[in-house]
């Protein structure tokens, strides 16, 4: 991933602004998709203390600050942003999270953690551009917004690993391969 064009153009400051202007209101959509799995999630909770600790996952949209910040940089409207379409691609994935989610807790949780997994260290290890748009949406990644979600994550992975029987990590190990 790291070697991606999108990511490469971005830490060079080639990336072209309509593109990024079109990732943010495409990452705008997916998290709202997100944030419905992670509901579907909740919802089949059955353990008091794994419903607390998922509820911030959904209580707390984490990148939603980051959000406001680019779309004020990008001139986007927060209307203009709704109003778009999700891509087929994120629609694809978005379905993916909400449908792996309501299959049960096991595969929910492991469908849903490579995402802030992958942001989490692609925050530790990309070098910032020299741009002050892309410098903002790098910097806020880089600061560890995502470490506490990707060690919650983790842990509920494991822990549905730990309860689950073969039947659930395999559902498990299915739902992260079509996720990453």
């Amino acid at each position: 991933i790291k070697e991606h064009p999108f990511l490469r153009e971005l830490q060079d400051g080639t990336l072209p602004l309509d593109v990024f202007r079109y990732y943010v209101i495409q990452d705008f959509h997916y998290l709202a998709g997100f944030g419905r799995a992670v509901a579907t999630a909740l919802s089949k909770a059955k353990e008091a203390g794994l419903a607390q600790r998922l509820l911030p996952r959904v209580a707390t949209p984490i990148e939603r600050p980051l959000h406001r910040q680019m779309f004020e940089l990008l001139e986007i409207d927060g209307a203009e942003a709704e109003a778009a379409e999700a891509s087929p691609t994120n629609k694809a994935y978005t379905d993916h999270l909400e449908v792996t989610a309501a299959a049960g807790i096991g595969p929910a949780v492991t469908a849903l953690l490579p995402c802030p997994w992958t942001y989490h260290e692609l925050g530790a290890s990309l070098r910032r551009p020299e741009h002050p748009i892309y410098d903002a949406w790098f910097e806020s990644y880089a600061s560890g917004l995502l470490e506490t979600s990707t060690r919650e994550w983790r842990h509920f992975v494991d822990q549905a690993a730990t309860l689950g029987g073969p039947q659930v990590r395999e559902m498990m190990r299915s739902a992260f391969m079509t996720s990453i």
